[in-house]
């Protein structure tokens, strides 16, 4: 198989990129560079225009790059197999339904709409609880299969609308191994005449995936389990052109932690970002994401957990796929993240900080200064986000006091606070520093006789208006004497 793996990633651009969808992407992108030299092929599947959403295409591009998904050919990066998006192969297409047509294997169906949901309706009266276009419904319809060849070319000369059907054999077992779930076998008696060729001259998915995955000549297809039903009808749309299917691989569902799929509305009601470009706005780490999905329905059979793309691309196998639904474990993923911004020299991330300052009109002063505060919580978010909120009290004075903090300031907390506020008033600037501040703190504790926590989460809430955070000496000698004497004297106004 060396050398000789292709798979594609074929998403529609009717709205931005699912996060569910990305991780199709991801285990088509682990399959083919697991395989060295197999390629990720990126097709957009812009056969319904009707749905077409301005910018989705961009947005899939976008998405892949920003989790280091190296596309090998697509609509912008080319290749030997294009066009690349189905909506300039249209004419690859109808070559191939005249072939199907030909071969008695499709037919033209004339039917108006009218016309089938009167079928419908006289099947449901007669008992049938889901009728179908079938092997049984098509023989008093009108197409080519019924009507007199005269009049089938008479109706295609006067240009009257008609799709073409695949003709789906009455009584046959479809049988195929997919590479997740081992055997799968549907009866055709269930399937019926899926439209292959629309009104407007537009192939149907199932057409135009066929034929595209044989003339880009994709080896596996990796999809959701959503896809599976469809499988039938595409092997028979194989077996009727008298083409080798490639191997099928369906990917279990992403549940809701709420239990069903994770479908948009569910997304929100937990409070998980669905789309892709949710995660970059909201400062994720792309690498945590990428390593929450991989995670999401596989393993590598051991503890391991934190894995690089290319150690996923070493470890990726689709016998470790699981068949049943994984859920969206939101922690899990913040867990992820952190892992990996933790990691990150603060240099790297130094500069994202700022952006997300500069949106929210905070004043970061200087690059040393940030990057001092930024390794002071660093080891206490979970996403860059995060380092702006915890650490809000280093470029802002607290405007209010967090109010289940505030429970712990009694009745002597003043006189503790204002007796450390004057000897830590003595101190010059440069005596002003971490071991310093804590061993005033021990003498105020130790003339009062009280224990350490009486005068350090008052202390706390002063400076920083939280009950918690990063350590509280190195954060004031960061702050510098000025501005930890003042927020003193506020606290002790407003709370003494």
């Amino acid at each position: 198989m060396e050398g000789s793996v292709r798979v594609r990633f074929a998403p529609s651009p009717t709205g931005f990129l699912h996060v569910g969808g990305l991780r199709t992407a991801l285990y088509n992108y682990l399959f083919a560079k697991h395989h060295k030299d197999g390629k990720f092929i990126l097709r957009i599947e812009d056969t319904d225009q009707s749905r077409y959403v301005e910018g989705a295409e961009q947005d899939i591009i976008d998405s892949l790059n920003w989790c280091g998904m190296e596309v090998d050919e697509s609509p912008h990066h080319g290749g030997d197999y294009g066009p690349y998006r189905q909506s300039e192969r249209k004419e690859l297409y109808h070559e191939h339904v005249q072939k199907l047509i030909e071969s008695g294997h499709a037919y033209y169906a004339f039917d108006t709409p009218e016309e089938l949901d009167q079928m419908r309706e006289r099947l449901q009266k007669s008992g049938n609880p889901s009728p179908k276009y079938d092997a049984i419904t098509r023989q008093s319809m009108k197409n080519s299969l019924t009507l007199p060849a005269d009049e089938v070319e008479k109706k295609l000369e006067n240009g009257d609308e008609y799709v073409v059907r695949l003709k789906v054999p009455r009584r046959e077992s479809i049988r195929f191994e997919d590479m997740i779930r081992g055997h799968v076998s549907f009866e055709s008696k269930g399937l019926d005449d899926q439209v292959l060729l629309k009104s407007d001259g537009m192939p149907t998915y199932h057409l135009a995936n066929v034929v595209d995955d044989h003339e880009m000549k994709i080896t596996h297809v990796i999809r959701g389990e959503e896809w599976l039903s469809s499988a039938p009808k595409h092997i028979l749309l194989y077996n009727a052109f008298g083409w080798e299917a490639p191997q099928m691989a369906h990917l279990p569902l992403i549940m809701s932690p709420s239990g069903g799929k994770l479908s948009k509305r569910k997304a929100e009601q937990e409070g998980i970002p669905v789309n892709t470009k949710e995660y970059i706005k909201q400062d994720y780490e792309p690498e945590a994401l990428v390593n929450f999905l991989a995670y999401l329905g596989w393993s590598p059979g051991d503890d391991s957990e934190v894995h690089s793309l290319d150690e996923l691309c070493e470890l990726f196998t689709l016998d470790r796929v699981s068949k049943g639904g994984a859920v969206f474990n939101h922690k899990k993923l913040l867990w992820y993240n952190e892992q990996y911004l933790r990691e990150k020299p603060v240099e790297n991330i130094i500069g994202r900080v700022k952006k997300v300052a500069d949106e929210q009109g905070v004043d970061t002063k200087s690059d040393e200064y940030l990057k001092e505060a930024i390794n002071l919580v660093i080891e206490r978010v979970s996403k860059i986000d995060e380092i702006l909120t915890m650490g809000s009290f280093f470029f802002e004075d607290p405007e209010e006091y967090d109010e289940k903090a505030l429970k712990k300031w009694k009745d002597n907390s003043g006189e503790l606070v204002s007796d450390y506020k004057a000897a830590v008033e003595q101190l010059s600037d440069d005596e002003f520093e971490a071991k310093t501040l804590k061993s005033k703190l021990e003498d105020v504790i130790e003339k009062h006789d009280v224990g350490f926590g009486k005068l350090m989460m008052p202390l706390r809430i002063a400076v920083t208006g939280q009950g918690f955070g990063p350590d509280l000496f190195t954060s004031m000698e960061l702050l510098g004497k000025e501005v930890v004497v003042q927020r003193l004297e506020t606290a002790l106004d407003k709370l003494a």
